[in-house]
């Protein structure tokens, strides 16, 4: 079995190698029909579907030029045909899959046996397209020193505007069995060239430097460009065509991968064979890398709040708990102060308890958050106190051990905590009336921790706060993740993303509970914010503000101005803060500190609002 990625050697083990069988029938029949005396050329292998029509099929001295070779991960080399056809749609390029360091170089002109297959990186569930592979291979240096075809320039020309086409509805939403069409669709365009020699001029960085070296440009300049550089993921149907993932074919340890952040430039040239990985799709694995110039890009600050002002904010601190490094409580605590100006509360998510990932049946996280306000103190920060619900063990998902859950810290010197027979992990807490107002049962306390909408999640944190005498109500939230959704590139067109059923329906229970406040007190100052883990065109995001009860602020940023993380060079929405119908005016800031660089204190930004109740 091959894996498709440097991280590879723990996911080899895992991933599963069968085929999508019930995708590829009838390829026997066509493969049959492809036997003729002329000898087999790599066009013919690859065929004008995803789907090579000699799957599982010998082949006998099939020639190339060797365009790169991979000595790590998925061990193997690529070759291409210099003698193309004239169809566009069949690649000239394939990956020859050796499992052992191959013994080949760049320019060898070769001849190889083996076995034609398809091979999906991640598994057949993954939903992710396959990568048409020789495998056992038997290979013959012809000669040394040719010169490499030339590279296809992939360019803002050359990549269709269109992402996509529309998946058979007879093979259950597969793209697999059409013929490509890669002057109208871009993943067409994309996979017309896999395995070939591919190039790229210079181009804006639009998702940085990762831990396992690789990075994401645009060859589309204009295309969604975000204020800061980024490229916006602003609706299902604007999947950016431009974006390509950049890996290099040397070993870390001999050439170092360069740091880039978004908006930075990948100058010069960037060559080398176009693969396909589980972890983005099409990849440039360059053998020729350009050279990354540094743009101006620094992490933002927001605007203090003013004295009649309350500023709510949310961030998501990744997991953080006693035993990480003193530097992440300080960079985290730094942020706080100086980039989110010391907001009068703050909802946090991932605060794990007091000894992280160990499975022990500790479930307190006293010692982190004393930490972690400790830190904020020693940044010039208030006093932060806090409040919250330790859930039960076990029963709230993320990191195994770690017990997830949100957080409010609030500033005492500016806004009060109203304690209402402060819920535990399993009680619920209600909407009553105090003295005409609406009010919680339980502060702070937990919505609906029984719903099964909350099974294996986080259930809502819900709490009564008072500043300058007026009542608001927050509620913190951090819902199911995006788990198991397949990608942009999927085989499936669109791409199932199964993890929404669940999102929709803690959506429903949230507004559910808003909308209870709402009854009680039309007026009602009301926050509903957290991780939300989906977009704000999401149908998760329409159930929270249905009827009216909310509205998404973020909606109040100019389109180029609202994200909260990038994934695969997209710049989107996770992070959020809704707004009850009382709250007519207010600032919204997302404060880029961490998605668009490589060195990060969290994969998320954190939200600030500010307003007047």
């Amino acid at each position: 079995m091959r894996s498709s990625h440097p991280r590879s050697a723990a996911v080899a083990a895992l991933v599963a190698t069968a085929l999508a069988t019930g995708l590829l029938a009838g390829s026997a029949d066509a493969a049959e029909g492809a036997v003729s005396a002329d000898p087999i050329r790599i066009h013919d292998i690859q065929g004008t579907t995803r789907i090579s029509p000699l799957n599982g099929k010998q082949v006998a001295d099939v020639e190339g030029i060797v365009t790169g070779v991979r000595t790590y991960g998925s061990r193997g080399f690529w070759i291409q045909d210099p003698n193309a056809d004239d169809n566009d749609a069949t690649s000239e390029g394939i990956f020859v899959f050796t499992n052992a360091v191959p013994t080949v170089a760049a320019g060898d002109a070769v001849k190889v046996s083996g076995t034609v297959g398809e091979y999906i990186p991640g598994g057949v569930n993954s939903g992710n397209q396959s990568v048409t592979q020789i495998s056992k291979p038997t290979v013959t240096v012809v000669s040394s020193g040719n010169a490499l075809p030339e590279a296809t320039a992939i360019n803002e020309y050359s990549v269709p505007a269109e992402y996509a086409p529309a998946g058979d509805p007879a093979a259950g939403g597969s793209i697999n069995g059409l013929t490509l069409e890669p002057s109208r669709y871009a993943l067409d365009r994309y996979e017309s060239l896999e395995g070939m020699n591919v190039k790229i001029g210079t181009s804006r960085v639009v998702g940085a430097t990762d831990p396992y070296s690789e990075l994401w440009v645009t060859v589309k300049g204009w295309e969604n460009t975000a204020k800061r550089g980024g490229t916006i993921y602003g609706s299902y149907e604007s999947q950016n065509t431009g974006r390509l993932q950049i890996q290099q074919l040397a070993p870390i340890s001999q050439q170092p991968f360069p740091v880039a952040n978004v908006g930075d430039r990948l100058t010069g040239t960037t060559e080398g064979p176009l693969d396909f990985n589980q972890f983005g799709g099409y990849t440039l694995v360059a053998r020729t890398l350009g050279t990354v110039k540094a743009g101006i890009l620094a992490p933002e600050k927001t605007k203090p709040q003013a004295e009649q002002e309350l500023a709510v904010a949310t961030y998501n601190v990744e997991n953080l708990d006693p035993t990480d490094p003193q530097e992440k409580f300080d960079a985290l605590a730094k942020a706080v102060v100086e980039n989110l100006a010391s907001p009068d509360v703050l909802a946090l998510e991932e605060i794990q308890d007091d000894n992280g990932a160990k499975n022990d049946g500790t479930v307190s996280a006293e010692q982190t958050l004393a930490k972690f306000t400790a830190a904020i103190s020693a940044a010039g920060g208030p006093a932060y106190q806090w409040r919250t619900v330790n859930p039960e063990d076990k029963k709230d998902g993320g990191e195994p051990g770690g017990n997830i859950r949100q957080v409010f810290l609030f500033n005492p010197a500016r806004v009060s905590f109203t304690e209402r027979a402060p819920g535990d992990a399993v009680t619920a807490t209600g909407v009553t009336k105090v003295n005409g107002k609406a009010a919680l049962t339980h502060s702070p306390g937990r919505i609906d921790p029984a719903n099964p909408a909350w099974a294996d999640s986080r259930k809502p944190l819900a709490g009564e706060f008072v500043f300058r005498g007026k009542t608001v109500f927050v509620i913190a939230n951090h819902f199911g993740s995006k788990g198991g959704d397949e990608g942009l590139t999927s085989h499936h067109q669109p791409p199932v993303r199964s993890s929404e059923a669940k999102r929709l329906l803690q959506a429903q229970a949230v507004n559910g509970f808003v909308k209870q406040l709402l009854a009680e007190e039309k007026n009602a100052n009301v926050l509903v914010l957290g991780d939300i883990n989906d977009f704000e065109f999401s149908a998760t995001t329409d159930a929270l503000a249905d009827g009216g009860a909310l509205y998404p602020a973020i909606k109040s940023l100019p389109k180029a101005e609202r994200y909260s993380y990038v994934y695969q060079g997209n710049a989107q929405v996770l992070d959020q803060i809704l707004t009850s119908p009382a709250i007519k005016k207010f600032t919204y800031d997302s404060v880029h500190i961490n998605a668009e660089f490589s060195a990060q204190n969290s994969d998320h930004d954190p939200q600030v609002l500010r307003f007047r109740p």
